[in-house]
């Protein structure tokens, strides 16, 4: 014991307080996560396909690790560059990564600066190849694609920053696609931010159609978006890959003109009783001016429960559903504010502080990636108790868990606190770990 930096609490004597306690950590959760990442070849793919275009000949962190480990300082919850400096000697993420010092706060900004078009497309290319392994352990029966918007906030004059007027706010206004059942995030694109929503959304969609149709063609698909995405481009790009959707068309004059039979006999059915809620839903065939051709329409009217006015909603849809049906498919979709509030506050998206768009948009995505490979993590290893748990509180319960660091000769022990109350889920994990059968290359 370290007598001279020993130091006593005048509020009780009998209290020693030192700093010889021996490598310590308070992130010993992160080794299971490691293991997944092992078990689905994460960490030999990136190696094998992520570098920047540097003009260095040597340097002792290379772009690979450097990637790595952002997404474990993201995991766990280390958002800010500024944190690697906290970090440098942190026993669990040295040897996760296999380093004697992690890098530093420069040698990270200087890492994100490196980075261009080349290496968004090679994090783009990453994620494809994770979901083919991802799937070929479970793969879904259908696709569903959620797609929406949300704004990122930026501070000061940053390249592509605008004032957008649904938000009433400066920042990025990126498009954001994610699996409708599971919560993954297909694709990701920044964009600037005085964009409307469905500008280049048909661009944007065709890319990842014609990437699940390479990769898994048998896989019925399905759209749903809200009517800020009612775009005749966007039509023709669903139609032409054969996706099925159901989007929701702004109300006006026209549209509740074809839907008055059914208003009328919503008003007769509630004639007697203006109190309890009603409803009555119907369909026709509508051609708008910029379509080039007429279009399915599902409609639904309600009366809400005390109210005596009567509200709309409208769905464009090739879906060979009964109206009800294609309302309940379209709603659905409300799922996906929680998708992009877990995105936001569990892993900074709203991490884009660069002066760069083009540094910024491969933030996004190097977030988008921590994000999804906690969720390929989450629904095929972790404990059952916790799937359903936010990130949060899985950090809090299973990932932040302390540990004492001893070396032997041959070995590095990772004594976890005895009292932890989730060893179960701990054990539990790491044994549906060990259980996966990914195909890998």
């Amino acid at each position: 014991m370290d007598i001279l930096n020993t130091v006593s609490l005048e509020s009780n004597s009998q209290i020693k307080i030192n700093f010889d306690g021996g490598d310590l950590s308070s992130d010993a959760g992160l080794l299971l996560f490691k293991e997944f990442l092992f078990k689905i070849g994460a960490v030999r793919l990136v190696n094998r396909m992520f570098k920047t275009n540097d003009t260095a000949w040597f340097r002792v962190h290379k772009d690979d690790t450097n990637l790595m480990q952002v997404i474990y300082q993201i995991i766990n919850s280390y958002f800010e560059d500024d944190c690697a400096d906290e970090l440098t000697n942190e026993p669990v993420m040295t040897v996760i990564l296999g380093k004697d010092a992690l890098a530093s706060q420069p040698t990270l900004s200087r890492f994100f600066n490196r980075m261009d078009g080349d290496t968004l497309n090679q994090l783009s290319q990453i994620t494809r190849e994770l979901r083919k392994v991802i799937y070929s352990i479970k793969r879904p029966e259908f696709m569903l694609f959620d797609i929406d918007s949300t704004l990122l906030d930026t501070y000061g004059n940053q390249e592509g920053e605008g004032f957008n007027y649904h938000y009433q706010a400066h920042g990025y206004h990126p498009l954001l696609c994610y699996d409708g059942l599971t919560g993954d995030l297909l694709k990701a694109q920044l964009r600037d931010g005085t964009m409307y929503c469905s500008k280049e959304a048909d661009i944007f969609m065709k890319s990842l159609l014609d990437e699940f149709l390479c990769d898994f063609p048998d896989m019925p698909l399905y759209f749903r978006g809200d009517s800020g995405f009612a775009s005749p481009g966007l039509y023709e790009v669903l139609e032409d890959k054969n996706c099925k959707y159901a989007i929701r068309l702004k109300e006006n004059a026209k549209l509740r003109e074809l839907a008055e039979e059914e208003n009328q006999a919503l008003y007769r059915a509630t004639k007697s009783n203006q109190v309890d809620y009603a409803v009555e839903y119907g369909e026709f065939l509508y051609q708008a001016g910029s379509w080039n051709h007429p279009r399915r329409v599902a409609f639904k009217i309600e009366k809400p429960y005390g109210q005596m006015i009567h509200l709309y909603t409208f769905i464009v849809t090739t879906l060979e559903m009964e109206p009800y049906q294609v309302i309940r498919f379209y709603c659905g979709r409300d799922k996906m504010e929680n998708f992009i509030k877990e995105c936001k506050s569990g892993f900074d998206f709203a991490s884009v502080s660069s002066s760069s768009k083009l540094v910024n948009a491969n933030r996004l995505l190097v977030h988008a990636l921590a994000y999804n490979l906690f969720n390929w993590f989450r629904r095929l290893a972790l404990a059952a108790s916790m799937r359903k748990q936010r990130i949060d509180t899985i950090r809090l319960k299973l990932l932040k868990i302390a540990a004492r660091v001893v070396k032997s000769a041959r070995y590095k022990y990772f004594k976890l606190c005895s009292s932890c109350p989730y060893k179960k889920e701990f054990y539990e994990t790491l044994e549906n770990i060990r259980n996966l059968q990914p195909q890998l290359e």
